[in-house]
């Protein structure tokens, strides 16, 4: 267990597929890796849902995620099914925290993964939880979100800019 650099935009390792692991030998020290460095994560910058095992140099199919109180630990995760009806939304990353993309993702997708045990499940999900799915899996493809832009003059903003509009946003609507 240790909290591990995480490896940011311009590394080429990000660019790389990720392998199918084993899952007791290989996965189990990487997800409490990733747990811890989600955690640190989440206590320096106050935002964060999970993370991919290639994110901190570890070419394998591993991603660990908290969301709506509960940790996922996927192991060899791969899509069954993606919904043809999309939506659009602004996307950030841990390794490159201060830009927001915006681009399309599924409103549903079906996820098999396997877990320490080495059984294999199925996810459902749904509006945010498909989006990080997604996300994430992407990660373990060589895909980061900056690839899914949807138009490359105004597909990108700053952290801070994007926080800026949407308060401004949220204020007119009061």
């Amino acid at each position: 267990m240790a909290i591990r650099r995480i490896i940011e935009l311009g590394d080429p390792l990000l660019r790389e597929s990720s392998l199918m692991v084993t899952v007791t030998a290989d996965a189990i020290p990487v997800l409490e890796d990733l747990r811890d460095t989600l955690h640190q994560f989440q206590r320096t910058h106050g935002f964060g849902r999970g993370i991919a095992a290639i994110q901190i140099g570890v070419p394998k199919r591993v991603i660990y995620i908290e969301i709506d109180g509960r940790a996922y630990e996927l192991i060899n995760p791969s899509f069954d099914w993606l919904s043809d009806d999309k939506f659009t939304m602004w996307d950030d990353c841990f390794s490159f925290p201060n830009l927001m993309v915006c681009l399309e993702r599924s409103k549903a997708v079906r996820l098999r993964h396997q877990d320490r045990n080495g059984t294999w499940l199925v996810i459902e999900a749904a509006d945010a939880f498909a989006e990080l799915l997604q996300h994430e899996v992407d990660h373990l493809d060589g895909v980061l979100s900056i690839d899914r832009a949807l138009d490359p003059k105004h597909s990108f903003m700053t952290r801070s800019q994007y926080l800026r509009t949407n308060q401004q946003e949220s204020l007119s609507l009061v």
